[in-house]
């Protein structure tokens, strides 16, 4: 089952209706995790970054070993004929997708050459305004490139990032703050993490250890160009804990305020606001 409603399916050259198999049993991607995807999205009628997004996802598959099939370009104009179908309004997550088909050698390493690939669509509405989220502690961390393939959007990446929010959920929060291999912030377990501190913006520095997202890198162009001071730097969960504002970056909601970390309240503040007023001011540029 989906994430939202109204599914849409490309696969072998055609748009079908629903929620389409797509993976065989024996596929390498089923049974031994070589799968891909991106996320981007329509909302508001723009697709912010849908070229970059398709761009990543090829540069993912190539990260795992799997030669990518559909150029990007391309690729854009296949999920704006699928964006069409839907209802003026609709807000939709876009997902292309690749993953191994046949092995390669002992069975473990993909054949490059042997790759499915899709893309799927559903609506799933954008979250109210006002939505907000709290943080806590994880006892898990961001994996380095020696142990895990960092350097893509792999399906494989994931059950990392589940157990940490099951783990903030069981606690009565929303999302975690998570470390890297050193013990300094990476990134919550679903999106890029930003704080504020005397009208300044700061972020972890990209180390290999989390994917620095095509909407996190969207936020700091944007602010930087209105004038707002954004260090990308080591940052320690005491200076979250120091913060004036906090809020997390990612393609699924673009903005979301942080209202705690354990011990710690903040308000929504006027940078977080900007940035979100900054980034659909940027968006209204990309029409569908």
């Amino acid at each position: 089952m989906g994430t939202g409603t109204n599914i849409r399916t490309w696969f072998e050259g055609a748009w079908h209706e629903g929620d389409a198999p797509v993976m065989r049993a024996a596929d390498h991607g089923m049974w031994l995790g070589s799968a891909v995807f991106d996320g981007a999205r329509l909302a508001h009628g723009v697709v912010p970054d849908l070229d970059l997004h398709c761009a990543r996802v090829n540069a993912s598959a190539r990260a795992l070993m799997l030669e990518p099939t559909v150029d990007a370009s391309d690729m854009v104009e296949i999920i704006r004929e699928g964006l069409r179908m839907y209802a003026p309004g609709s807000a939709v997550y876009i997902r292309p997708m690749y993953w191994g088909r046949d092995t390669g050698y002992m069975a473990i390493v993909p054949d490059a050459a042997s790759v499915g690939f899709a893309i799927c669509l559903e609506e799933v509405p954008m979250p109210p305004e006002g939505a907000s989220t709290t943080l806590t502690r994880t006892r898990f961390r961001r994996p380095v490139m020696e142990d895990a393939v960092v350097n893509a959007k792999a399906a494989c990446l994931y059950p990392n990032n589940a157990r940490m929010l099951a783990e903030a959920r069981a606690k009565g929060f929303g999302n975690v703050l998570c470390a890297d291999a050193l013990g300094n912030v990476a990134e919550s377990a679903t999106s890029n993490a930003f704080m504020v501190k005397d009208g300044e913006v700061f972020t972890p520095q990209p180390n290999g250890t989390f994917l620095a997202g095509i909407t996190r890198a969207r936020h700091i162009a944007n602010l930087r160009a209105d004038g707002v001071t954004v260090h990308e730097t080591v940052l320690s969960f005491e200076d979250f804990h120091a913060a004036d504002e906090v809020f997390l970056t990612g393609n699924m909601a673009k903005v979301t305020p942080v209202t705690a970390f354990d011990g710690t309240s903040y308000q929504i503040g006027p940078v977080t606001r900007r940035a979100r007023e900054l980034y659909w001011d940027w968006a209204a540029g990309s029409p569908l």
